[in-house]
């Protein structure tokens, strides 16, 4: 009897970057491994990429997952960039563990990039082993797709396979591959990198592919170069707003971490904080402090200006002139972070009509919280819940009476605006989640997978996918950790 005949999964591939010049890339295919085995496949997202799940799911599937076989149509490559890391230069950094196979135009039209990462040493790798280990894979796959059930711009994990390979870090690990599908990967860095070598040819020619697949609306326009400075200012403006408000830490904010699309990327140290304080770091190699919670508007302010830097030769020919441009954009940042920023902070406290103090009324509350350890997720979830049954917001301060006066000016505020109490409730419990990929649930669930049980993975994903919802479990996903759960630092996994 002959057994039904396998097809690989087809991928609609349309690889515009591959069609860019030579110095953008390096062109090569994935490094095998030897014994791949499937993790898990993002359903959803697959059928959203036009993409067959059980086709993923198949053993012609993973063999692609995990870099064995290069799908028909593919343009496999690794992209070259630069940039400072830790506010060091570093002149040339490109993908050094990750392969871009391609990209495809989903359901919506959107074009996406599909990449490998974890899938062998490119070129670009210093000397790495251009591997991935399990457990940073698993927890890119968790926090990414938890941002995005969050409704935070970012890349998403579209699959995670392991690799049959131990991986040598501070100890011996098991390998795996993280399939990861974002907007672009062109990055401040890539500008960073032509800007270096004066390559003004190549400078314009990714401006020009950065506006026509990112920014359509600002091609033909008088300066569009300009227009394209302004319009990442702004997409980082409300992405790094959007993180402050949920209490996220990306960890290494590095300008080849920031992505031009205004996506979060590359999630190496990132955590969500539990207890609120504005200088908590969880990265183990962020020593000084850098990207702590705090300085993250700041930090993206100082990536752009290196973006603005590295567009000069592009904003006219007169470089006096040029600067004095690029610095009046970079100028806007500050007050488009706030804005963001207040809105949403304004919106999470369900605060209608604006004052002109409202700032003060975000801040004082966030001392409070800092003073009194008070948890960030916990806080406005149950603020958002004032009025109905539930625990009190103030049972999270150390001190509760330190949090009855600000409590009353709040209320009062909120009987001002006169919204019904219900309108008012649902609309924070809409923006206002009750779980986050807490850092003790996610080291469990990778402490489980490394076991080989992925079902305390599995369930996690579950949770999240509903952010919004108080889960049917809230003991275990919503309270913050034990003592003896507290995560004090995540790691880069390179």
């Amino acid at each position: 009897m002959n057994s039904p005949l396998r097809t690989e999964p087809s991928f609609p591939f349309d690889n515009s970057y591959a069609r860019l010049p030579d110095r953008f890339y390096a062109k090569l295919a994935p490094t095998p491994v030897p014994a791949p085995a499937l993790v898990r496949v993002n359903d959803g997202l697959a059928r959203e990429l036009g993409l067959d799940p059980v086709a993923l799911a198949s053993p012609e599937g993973v063999a692609i997952l995990a870099g064995n076989r290069v799908p028909s149509g593919s343009s496999p490559l690794a992209m070259a960039y630069a940039g400072h890391q830790f506010g060091s230069w570093v002149p040339q950094l490109g993908d050094g563990r990750a392969i871009l196979l391609g990209e495809v135009v989903d359901r919506q039209g959107r074009r996406r990039d599909v990449q490998l990462k974890g899938s062998g040493p490119t070129p670009f790798s210093r000397m790495g082993d251009g591997r991935a280990v399990l457990g940073p894979v698993l927890r890119e796959y968790i926090v990414s797709e938890a941002m995005a059930g969050l409704g935070v711009p970012t890349t998403r994990a579209l699959a995670a396979v392991t690799t049959g390979e131990q991986i040598r870090r501070e100890t011996m690990l098991p390998g795996a591959v993280l399939t990861r599908v974002a907007q672009g990967h062109v990055r401040v860095g890539t500008f960073q990198y032509f800007a270096a070598r004066r390559d003004g040819d190549a400078l314009r020619v990714l401006a020009d592919y950065v506006i026509d697949r990112h920014y359509p609306e600002l091609a033909g326009g008088d300066r569009p170069y300009h227009a394209l400075f302004e319009a990442v200012v702004g997409r980082q403006a409300k992405l790094v707003a959007q993180w402050m408000m949920i209490g996220f830490i990306h960890g290494v904010m590095n300008t080849d971490n920031m992505s031009v699309a205004g996506e979060t990327i590359d999630y190496g140290p990132c955590a969500f904080m539990d207890i609120y304080h504005p200088d908590t770091v969880y990265s183990s190699i962020d020593h000084a402090g850098r990207y702590a919670f705090s300085n993250q508007s700041r930090v993206a302010h100082w990536n752009l200006a290196c973006l603005g830097q590295a567009l000069l030769p592009l904003l006219g020919d007169d470089e006096e002139a040029a600067v004095e441009d690029a610095q009046t954009i970079l100028n806007g940042f500050p007050a488009l972070y706030e804005a963001a920023w207040l809105a949403g902070m304004r919106a999470k406290l369900g605060l209608l009509d604006p004052h002109d103090n409202d700032a003060e009324v975000v801040k004082e509350l966030l001392q409070l919280m800092a003073v009194g350890e008070a948890d960030f997720t916990l806080t406005f979830r149950r603020l958002s819940q004032f009025g109905a049954d539930g625990e009190p917001v103030r049972d999270l301060f150390k001190d509760p009476t330190a949090f009855d006066a600000w409590g009353l000016r709040w209320q009062g505020r909120l009987r001002a605006e006169e919204r019904p109490d219900a309108v008012r409730r649902a609309a924070m419990l809409a923006i206002n989640p009750a779980v986050i990929p807490r850092n003790h649930l996610v080291e469990e669930a990778i402490q489980a997978a490394v076991g080989g049980d992925f079902t305390v993975f599995e369930r996690l994903l579950s949770v999240l996918a509903k952010p919004f919802d108080d889960p049917a479990d809230p003991a275990h996903y919503m309270v913050p950790p034990r003592p003896d759960q507290v995560v004090h630092q995540t790691f880069c996994g390179t």
